[in-house]
Parts: C-alpha cells; sequence; structure tokens
C-alpha cells in the first residue's frame, strides 16, 4: 500500500504472558507474523508482553539499557525484517533507581529503527483490600508526552492507567491513532476498560488501537483482555474478549477527517491546556 494512501489496516495483538520473555517473545512473533499476514501495517503489542512474571520485581531483573537487549532486538529485527510499524507496548527499561525501571513503549519503523519511546507517566495504584498493586515500588515515573508520526498518520502513545488521565491525551495535540497497550485487571478492566477507550475516541475524534493482556497467566493473576479498535466516532470496530489472538481494524484519515469537519469540537475548545507536563512533546530519538 502506498504510504501516502488515506486507508491502512492496523493490528493489536492480545497475550497472556508469563515470566519467559524468550517464550512470550515466540508467541508474539507467531501473533504478529499472523497480523503482517491480514495487511497489518502497523502492529501494536500489549504492556508486559515481553515479561509478566510471578513477582514485581522479576521486570526489574529482566530490564535493558536503551539500544540493547532481547525485547529490543526482537522488536527492531521483526519491524525491519517484516516492514512494519510495531509498537512495543511496553519494555522495561533501565533507570537510575536503584529497584526501579521506566515502564517504556517503543515504537520501531520498518527500517528497524528506534522512532519513538514513552515511558509511563502514570502509575497504578489499588486497594481494594483483597487485591492490591502499587507500580511505583517497581517503576519509575516518565514526564513526556510522545507522538510519532508513521506511515499509517501520526500516532499518540500511551500505556493502561494513563487511560484515566484525558490530559495526557490532550496534551499529544491531534492525532490519527492512540494506542493504549494495557494489562487491566479483571476487575477494573470489567467496570472501566470500554467507556474509557470510546471517550478517547470520541474526545479526541482518532482511531484508538488498545491491545491488551486478556487471560489467566501463571502468577495467578487474570487481566481483562477484550482488546479493542473504535473509530473516531466511539463506534467498536473489532475486539477479543480472552485468550491470545488479533484484532484487525482499517484506520482511514479521511475518517478522522470527516468526524472533525462534522462536528468542529476540537476547534470549539475555550480552555487553554492544563501546564501539566514539563515537556510537551518528546521528539524521536537520534
Amino acid at each position: 500500500m502506498n504510504s501516502e494512501a488515506s486507508s491502512a489496516r492496523i493490528a493489536a495483538i492480545q497475550m497472556v504472558s508469563g515470566p519467559d520473555v524468550a517464550a512470550n517473545l515466540v508467541v508474539a512473533e507467531r501473533l504478529i507474523r499472523e497480523a503482517v499476514a491480514g495487511g497489518a501495517r502497523l502492529v501494536a503489542l500489549p504492556e508486559y508482553f515481553g515479561i509478566l512474571g510471578n513477582r514485581e520485581t522479576d521486570k526489574v531483573d529482566a530490564r535493558e539499557a536503551p539500544g540493547s537487549g532481547p525485547i529490543q532486538d526482537f522488536l527492531s529485527g521483526l519491524a525491519r525484517s517484516l516492514g512494519i510499524w510495531l509498537v512495543g507496548g511496553s519494555a522495561p527499561m533501565a533507570s537510575a533507581i536503584e529497584g526501579r525501571i521506566y515502564n517504556a513503549c517503543l515504537v520501531y519503523g520498518p527500517d528497524g529503527a528506534l522512532a519513538a519511546r514513552y515511558d509511563k507517566i502514570h502509575l497504578f495504584g489499588l486497594d481494594l483490600g483483597a487485591e492490591r498493586f502499587s507500580e511505583s515500588r517497581t517503576i519509575f515515573p516518565g514526564n513526556r508526552v510522545a507522538t510519532v508520526e508513521t506511515g499509517v498518520g501520526r500516532v499518540g502513545l500511551s500505556i493502561c492507567y494513563d487511560l484515566r488521565f484525558p490530559e495526557l491525551y490532550r496534551a499529544m495535540g491531534p492525532v490519527d491513532l492512540i494506542v493504549v497497550p494495557s494489562a487491566f485487571t479483571a476487575t477494573t478492566g470489567e467496570a472501566h476498560w470500554e467507556p474509557l477507550l470510546r471517550a478517547r475516541a470520541i474526545e479526541n475524534q482518532c482511531y484508538v488501537l488498545a491491545p491488551a493482556q486478556g487471560g489467566t497467566h501463571p502468577n495467578g493473576r487474570t487481566t481483562h483482555g477484550h482488546s479493542l479498535a473504535i473509530d473516531p466516532w466511539g463506534r467498536i470496530l473489532a475486539q477479543r474478549e480472552s485468550g491470545a489472538g488479533v484484532v484487525f481494524a482499517d484506520l482511514d484519515r479521511a475518517e478522522v477527517a470527516r468526524v472533525r469537519r462534522a462536528l468542529p469540537a476540537l476547534e470549539h475548545r475555550t480552555l487553554a491546556p492544563v501546564p501539566h507536563f514539563p515537556d510537551l512533546i518528546q521528539e524521536p530519538p537520534a
């Protein structure tokens, strides 16, 4: 397909990752190749696709330095060999803080080069008594919004818990697609996943692609799944409830433009953006 064409096929990969990085990458490669065989030019993997450990510290032990490591090599090599845009939902990247990592979304272009990196800003915390999470114990937050120009349009990057913070998406400016790689819990997912995703699509008048973890993992945790593709009007185009698989959708930039012309809500905004982030746009790495 011509890179200037209005329409392009995109795909979200759903996984049920475990603690073994090599085993997870084998599954991821099979599903990515399935997506490409189905015509996808941009493929997005879920949060923690490379490792969802038995302990919270397992991902810290699997951390990689920028530019080197099994997960980064996998993403770069497969993007290059398949000639696609590949969104690595999240990878554990080293930080200067002992015992904590960056949870980073890495985007590789068809040449295999790193085109963008987004470090998860909002860290999940939940206390329902028997069910508790505190990502800040093992993750150091990012502080920059990231967008990237791809062959299918301009893409805004976010990860999981970010979905609850609409100001992040406003700070991206106009984008054609928002990706939300996630590992939502079964509890919060059942209540909030779909309405939040549809809201982000509706208010930003763009496509949303949400690749998720979906199933019961070796550590006993159950993730919500329901990987989704949503159009700029908020309509669900495709979804997968549980288990490993691929969700396809066609992104049409002409449809983004049509919705914004018909209902110019982005032009009708009267409040100035809240200066929440010190740097609003993270430029692609050199």
